[in-house]
């Protein structure tokens, strides 16, 4: 974490919310410790949150600061239609003049770079309102990898930035985003294409670097045949450096989510999502994790059910 960046506000505010009591920045929050309860781990400290591998958003414990931050010097949310914009699109840069409550129509017709994103993503905004669960490019929806936390400086630049891209005609074109973000390309980039053949003839990896045999990956194309392999135990990734035994594999509308114990790695733990994409199984990294309570949130957080039994572990506060 950027302490120099936390330092950087002109405001300061305490708000109740949901419960917490919480002082508020421009950009940063400190939950206060709740009187004869135990102190929780970040209580007093001051932090920009930690990234949802899944959303992109950035949480202190289960509460998302975007909505804490807004509601301090935005107000209370107007109404249940209402959320919270992130004008830049970069759910990392909570600085209050990049939020706003809109509703969910008005974000779509007064954001440019919300249209021009949900145009690449879709096609077209009628087949978004027609369908929005199934974008033409999902990963155009996914790459969080470029968010980050900005200064008051960096913040204006890559607005800047994206409303010229938005108003531009051309197409994105390759290249590092995050580069072209933050100043350091003159040429507009959306998706960063981060996938690579795995040693396993039909498995694709994603946003995994390192080569990785899928073991229990079926000839047959199927992941109801694939989870059907994924027992307790069995290995499901193998390289190199060690392996990945199977916890637990659970899924649903078009993916599975799988939890494993790694061997060889200060990490213990990980989460991968499958899905088929061109007749192959794409696996895709969902991070690494030094508690198996983390691990088992991100799979929540994954397949879209309550993780609120898990309470809090270390895996919420590392960066």
């Amino acid at each position: 974490m950027d302490t120099r960046l936390l330092n950087q506000f002109d405001k300061e505010l305490e708000i109740e919310y949901r419960g917490d009591t919480y002082r508020v920045r421009d950009n940063s929050v400190s939950r206060q410790h709740r009187p004869n309860k135990r102190k929780r781990p970040l209580d007093g400290e001051w932090t920009f949150g930690w990234a949802n591998a899944a959303t992109g958003y950035m949480q202190i414990g289960t509460e998302v600061v975007h909505r804490i931050v807004a509601t301090a010097f935005h107000g209370k949310q107007p109404s249940e239609k209402h959320i919270v914009d992130h004008i830049d699109t970069n759910r990392s840069n909570n600085r209050v003049e990049n939020l706003r409550w809109v509703t969910r129509l008005d974000n779509l017709l007064q954001n440019p770079i919300t249209l021009r994103r949900i145009k690449l993503a879709y096609g077209s905004i009628e087949q978004f309102l027609k369908d929005p669960g199934t974008p033409i490019k999902p990963q155009a929806t996914k790459n969080f990898e470029w968010m980050r936390t900005v200064s008051k400086e960096e913040a204006q630049k890559s607005y800047e930035n994206f409303i010229r891209w938005a108003e531009a005609d051309k197409e994105p074109k390759g290249g590092v985003l995050s580069e072209w973000v933050y100043g350091r390309r003159d040429e507009p980039v959306v998706e960063e294409i981060l996938d690579v053949q795995s040693p396993t003839p039909n498995a694709i990896q994603r946003k995994w670097r390192t080569p990785s045999e899928f073991l229990m990956c079926p000839d047959n194309i199927s992941l109801t045949e694939y989870a059907a392999r994924l027992k307790f135990g069995t290995v499901f990734a193998r390289n190199p450096f060690g392996q990945s035994l199977v916890v637990t594999a659970d899924g649903g509308d078009g993916r599975l989510i799988v939890v494993c114990n790694l061997t060889g790695n200060y990490k213990q733990w990980s989460v991968a999502k499958v899905t088929i994409e061109n007749e192959k199984f794409v696996h895709e990294s969902g991070g690494t994790y030094f508690t198996l309570q983390g691990a088992l949130k991100q799979h929540c957080s994954l397949l879209g059910i309550p993780f609120g039994e898990w309470g809090e572990s270390i895996d919420d506060y590392a960066s």
